[in-house]
C-alpha cells in the first residue's frame, strides 16, 4: 500500500486537476493505484486497522468498487481531491 501511496505522490505533485483531466494515461493510472490500495487494505490484519483506527477504513474498501463500478461516472474532482489531500494524508498516517 505505501508503495502505491508513494507512487501517487510522487506523480501527482504540481498537477493540476485541469491536467488530470486531460492525461488519460495519468488518469488511468491514479484510478489503478488508487484500486490496488482499496484491494491491499482489506488484507490487512484487524490488529493492523485497530492499531490505525484514525484510517478510514470503510472508506478505503468503498473506493474500489466506486472506481470499479462507475469509472466512466466518477466525478474527477473528488478524485483529485482525493489524489491531493487525502493520498498523502493516509501515507503519513500508516508510517513506515
Amino acid at each position: 500500500m505505501r508503495r502505491d501511496l508513494a507512487f501517487i505522490i510522487r506523480q501527482m505533485k504540481g498537477v493540476s486537476i485541469s491536467e488530470l483531466k486531460e492525461n488519460e494515461i495519468l488518469l488511468d493510472s491514479m484510478m489503478f493505484r488508487m484500486i490496488q490500495i482499496s484491494e491491499n487494505a482489506r488484507k490487512l490484519s484487524d490488529d493492523y486497522r485497530q492499531q490505525h483506527s484514525t484510517v478510514p477504513w470503510t472508506a478505503v474498501f468503498g473506493l474500489r468498487n466506486r472506481v470499479v463500478h462507475d469509472y466512466g461516472n466518477v466525478d474527477l474532482n473528488i478524485i483529485y481531491s482525493t489524489l491531493k489531500e487525502d493520498i498523502p494524508v493516509l501515507f503519513e498516517e500508516l508510517g513506515s
